[in-house]
């Protein structure tokens, strides 16, 4: 039996997005970017951001659908879903430049943001988070 999980802590970068699958199951989609500050070897500052697409279901889609905005500070627990090549989904900017995006399902999402963070009546964190272990549908 194999096994993985991943943890994102970030902020949400735009609003979720509800959808239903086909026997009617709850879907939120949702980005995450988790970001970093470091200096190099050079010692310049380089910022760093990581882009995470998460698909939330069941019970915790509507949760997250409710109480997530864009630019709540979420921590997201997971598994990562590969492409059919086994990594993230790449593509090309409108600049010309690579892109790629990691694919997340979620199995938990807690909400760090206090209220007044992010959207008024904001959730706190206090008993919030939300564990879903119900299958894919797909």
């Amino acid at each position: 039996m194999s096994f993985h999980t991943i943890i994102i802590v970030g902020n949400v970068g735009r609003e979720p997005e509800m959808r239903f699958t086909p026997n009617g199951q709850p879907v939120t989609s949702f980005s995450v970017a988790s970001s970093r500050s470091y200096t190099n070897q050079q010692g310049e500052k380089v910022d760093e951001t990581i882009w995470f697409r998460i698909s939330a279901f069941g019970k915790l889609a509507e949760t997250c659908n409710q109480y997530l905005h864009k630019g709540s500070k979420v921590l997201v627990e997971g598994r990562l879903i590969p492409d059919k090549n086994g990594g993230p989904r790449i593509w090309q900017r409108q600049d010309g430049s690579p892109g790629a995006s990691f694919e997340v399902t979620a199995n938990t999402v807690r909400f760090l943001s206090a209220r007044g963070e992010t959207e008024p009546g904001a959730p706190l964190d206090e008993g919030l988070a939300h564990d879903d272990s119900a299958e894919i549908p797909f």
